[in-house]
């Protein structure tokens, strides 16, 4: 019995460090910090801000303006994730492709942040919003893709 629960163990191990590579490979990390260090769950409060507190989720960093903003994450980690890793989502939708962002440009749509790139002559979440239900449908399907 003893073998059997440390062979569970090895393999649960295991699987939990293939899955953090998987997210630290994938995610947008700035000096190992998502969303360049922006509060997660201050942008649900329609005011994003920088964070001064870490917390890992998932092999993840993320910075928080205040142990109340842990603690709220740590409750529901996947409802503040953003979506696609932090990366562009209309890149994500329109050509599956891995673009950086402006962290102070987002939207929240079904509870869920969506960042975008945005430069003087360009802001991507122009054109998400003009076929918003198109590029998140094309967007999660090529996050999938990537996601591997």
């Amino acid at each position: 019995m003893k073998k059997l629960l440390v062979l569970f163990m090895m393999v649960s191990w295991q699987s939990f460090a293939q899955e953090t590579a998987i997210r630290q490979k994938h995610y947008l990390l700035e000096k190992g910090v998502a969303l360049s260090g922006y509060d997660p769950v201050s942008y649900f409060a329609n005011k994003p801000q920088k964070g001064k507190i870490t917390y890992v989720y998932n092999g993840i960093s993320y910075k928080f303006a205040n142990e109340t903003n842990v603690e709220t994450f740590k409750k529901a980690p996947a409802r503040y994730e953003p979506a696609y890793g932090g990366w562009c989502a209309y890149a994500m939708g329109a050509k599956g492709e891995k673009v950086e962002v402006d962290p102070e440009n987002y939207k929240i749509i079904g509870g869920k942040v969506y960042l975008f790139y945005k430069t003087i002559f360009n802001n991507t979440l122009n054109s998400w919003n003009e076929e918003e239900a198109r590029l998140k449908k094309q967007a999660d399907i090529n996050w999938v893709k990537i996601y591997k």
